[in-house]
């Protein structure tokens, strides 16, 4: 395991309320840039909360607040959405975004909390489906599109376009997401974006951290399976297949993961002889 990796699975490890999310994000990225200057993208975050701290007033109203962070970071420093090029896998390492100033609406949530807390904020995600957002204090807002407000009215507007009308307003839509299912959505654009464009290798090392994330994640041992299957790396998808098929439960798709199981022994069979 890499120095990176063993770093992002530490911090897996370590108390949830603990997690830093700039830091597991830029450990993240470290799967494309192993070179990454952690500490020098970590003081860009300290630099933009200091700016954002110093814009603030004392006992801001959360409205206020937002609007104060959202235009530092939208029109002063010019986050934006990256509308024309949505799937660029940039849009989400943090520090392609922080370098580009455009990203997808996780990655850019990812930011507006950071620096808000290093502002004294308390900015958290929110996972509302196929567009991410963040809260302040009970105050939505979509650092997608410039960290505009949202009322609940624009939010259940927001979720009939993005879905087609196939989801109802569920109010747990709007509560901030646990920081382990913000790294694990922000993985899993990145793994479906790698499989679309058979990018296999990448792929496998962004579901070994998600693995890192949630090791009962048992689906992820299939599907790194089927990947390493595609990359001929037969010794390293028996074991996940193996490894799959002894989760606690019959999973529905044994009897199928068996047969690639057996797929794989003979083409092994075949190699050694």
């Amino acid at each position: 395991m890499s120095a990176g990796k063993e770093q992002f699975a530490q911090l897996m490890r370590g108390p949830h309320e603990q997690l830093d999310l700039g830091l597991a994000a830029l450990l993240i990225a470290q799967e494309e840039y192993p070179d990454l200057d952690l500490d020098g993208y970590l003081r860009q975050l300290d630099d933009l909360g200091q700016q954002a701290r110093d814009r603030l007033t004392p006992d801001a109203p959360p409205d206020a607040a937002v609007e104060a962070l959202s235009r530092l970071l939208s029109e002063e420093h010019g986050f934006r959405g990256n509308q024309d090029d949505y799937y660029d896998p940039r849009n989400s390492f943090l520090n392609d975004v922080l370098d580009r100033r455009a990203g997808i609406p996780i990655s850019l949530a990812a930011v507006y909390v950071e620096v808000g807390r290093r502002a004294g904020l308390n900015v958290r995600g929110v996972g509302f489906p196929a567009h991410f957002l963040a809260e302040h204090r009970g105050v939505i807002f979509d650092p997608f599109n410039g960290g505009h407000i949202l009322s609940e009215g624009d939010c259940r507007a927001l979720l009939l376009q993005m879905t087609g009308g196939s989801m109802d307003f569920q109010p747990r839509f709007l509560e901030p997401t646990p920081t382990k299912h913000i790294l694990a959505r922000m993985l899993n654009n990145l793994k479906q974006i790698y499989l679309k464009a058979r990018y296999y290798r990448k792929a496998v090392g962004i579901m070994d951290r998600l693995l890192l994330v949630n090791p009962i994640s048992y689906g992820e041992l299939r599907d790194r399976g089927a990947v390493h299957a595609e990359l001929k790396q037969y010794a390293q998808a028996k074991a996940d297949f193996e490894a799959y098929l002894k989760q606690p439960h019959q999973p529905e798709d044994a009897s199928a993961v068996r047969r690639a199981l057996r797929n794989i022994d003979n083409v092994m069979t075949l190699m050694d002889d």
